[in-house]
């Protein structure tokens, strides 16, 4: 079920912009209290609320009245406050709910029934008809005032009977009732579906008590102001309050414009100029930009400058590679063709001699092929793949290259950390360098080990006849070698550099006034 909705909407989702997504979310967020007060019929549920407070109120104030006008009232008698749903007295509060409270049908007419009016209900209605008056045409609202069989008093349907009604029944037993009824039988869904409140009138039903006894009640009926009335009412507030939230989410949007959308665009067009062969300079992030924008700036700073870097480097190699490899191929081309345009006139010693400067030339580039593949898989060593102790190491090497004419002497402090280098790229490294000093000439190696701040240094020093000065900036260039007539490669100090730089490791040519003298340093586990 989730699967196909999820493959519907990623064909049909359209191509936002951030800015767009931005704008549109920030809309949202503030439409959704105008949402929440339509839809959720929060802002009519407070005008029906508010109606019906002011019903209570105007009921409490006139059932006072009426009392007071009754014959025989006593001043000073309390009204009972030991209701059912009112046990402790505390002053009435509103009630009605759009969403939960039921809607009564249109109130129908007092039925007529037998019987004649209270006639003591009947004077006091004579005395307190005016305030009924005042109060009906400043609220609007329809006074019925009941006897306490329900009956009305005054007005052309004296004598008919509300009793039938539950709120009518509630009140005449001491309960002050409320009730939503429909203010006509025509209704308009149109109108019911953008306010519920319209076509509604709110009944409000209150016992008058006297000396402590029900002797009628007071049924109130008001209808509440529509939703488009309270929104006409209040247009100013909505209107400033609009404009207030639409400046807001300009802002906000600008905003972050600034700080995401902009640094974001700056930094696609810099990657389209790196892919179409550009520079690799990175514009600085915007100030305004985000935390986690400048750092993808500098991420991509210091990812473009690596790749400016390996790009030269594989413009460089792919140069250098070429060059080593022309020279042993036109060797063994021009064999070829010598063979064959004078192999019947050659003898036998000059094509065995032919042959073999063919082998020899073979071999330089068997090499060559053996050498690019170790530095290749030294490019690709994962970092920290492994840990190991050094002495252990530096006493195998010692061991292997000791000869009666080259010595090969260790100085190796006690108790050295381990290091994030696998032993076997120690190894190589450190034996590369050892077989570089034997086969420049040197008599003693001599190996030097001790912990530092940074990691374990390892010193290679021989007494050897050492580097040129001029060579010295080209030592760690690939296929750079000064004993090319003695089948060097070139590639034995940048296979070591790879594989050193590849487990954050370093070597550098020091100093040394006999020989050569290079240093390894290896980060700690």
């Amino acid at each position: 079920m989730i699967a196909p909705l999820k493959a519907f909407a990623k064909r049909h989702w359209p191509r936002l912009g951030l800015r767009t997504i931005l704008l549109g979310t920030f809309i949202l967020v503030a439409t959704l209290p105008g949402f929440g007060a339509l839809f959720l019929r929060v802002y009519e549920n407070a005008l029906v609320r508010q109606t019906e407070s002011e019903l209570i109120a105007e009921s409490a104030a006139l059932a006072a009245a009426t009392a007071a006008a009754w014959p025989g009232y006593t001043p000073g008698t309390p009204e009972p406050t030991g209701r059912n749903d009112n046990p402790y007295g505390l002053p009435d509060r509103s009630r009605i709910d759009l969403r939960a409270s039921p809607i009564l049908p249109r109130r129908p007419m007092p039925r007529p029934v037998t019987g004649q009016v209270d006639p003591q209900a009947r004077i006091a209605l004579v005395k307190i008809a005016p305030v009924y008056d005042q109060t009906n045409r400043i609220t609007l609202a329809t006074i019925w005032l009941l006897d306490k069989s329900g009956r009305v008093v005054g007005g052309s349907q004296e004598g008919r009977s509300y009793a039938f009604l539950s709120d009518v029944q509630a009140a005449l037993r001491g309960v002050p009732t409320t009730t939503l009824r429909r203010a006509t039988n025509d209704q308009n869904p149109l109108v019911t579906w953008l306010s519920r409140s319209a076509g509604l009138r709110i009944d409000h039903a209150r016992p008058v008590f006297v000396n402590g006894h029900i002797v009628g009640a007071l049924l109130l009926s008001r209808v509440p102001p529509p939703l488009y009335m309270g929104l006409y009412e209040d247009a100013g507030k909505i209107a400033l309050g609009f404009v207030i939230i639409l400046g807001v989410v300009i802002v906000l949007s600008g905003t972050l414009s600034r700080g995401i959308v902009r640094p974001i665009d700056q930094l696609g067009a810099a990657t389209r100029d790196i892919a179409r062969g550009g520079t690799a300079a990175i514009p600085a992030p915007p100030e305004m930009a985000a935390v986690e924008i400048q750092a993808l700036y500098a991420d991509f700073a210091a990812m473009a400058a690596a790749i400016e870097r390996r790009s030269r480097y594989l413009r460089d190699f792919a140069h250098a590679v070429s060059h080593e490899f022309k020279t042993p191929l036109a060797g063994i081309g021009g064999v070829i063709e010598l063979l064959q345009d004078h192999h019947a006139t050659m003898s036998d010693a000059e094509r065995r001699r032919f042959l073999g400067n063919a082998a020899v030339d073979a071999e330089r580039l068997t090499l060559l092929v053996t050498r690019l593949l170790e530095l290749a898989r030294a490019d690709m060593t994962p970092v920290g793949s492994e840990t190991s102790l050094v002495a252990p190491a530096l006493r195998r090497l010692a061991d292997a290259y000791s000869a009666p004419d080259f010595a090969v002497e260790l100085d190796i402090a006690a108790d050295l950390p381990a290091v994030a280098v696998p032993a076997a790229t120690i190894e190589t490294v450190i034996g590369a360098l050892i077989d570089n000093s034997r086969r420049a000439g040197a008599l003693r190696c001599t190996i030097t080990a001790a912990a530092q701040n940074n990691g374990v240094r390892i010193d290679i020093a021989d007494d050897g006849p050492g580097i040129a000065p001029a060579d010295r900036e080209r030592l760690f260039e690939p296929f750079f070698t000064t004993r090319r007539a003695d089948g060097g490669t070139g590639l034995g100090l940048p296979i070591a550099r790879s594989l050193l730089d590849a487990n954050n490791g370093t070597i550098r040519l020091e100093e040394s006034a006999v020989g050569a003298h290079l240093a390894v340093i290896l980060p700690f586990a």
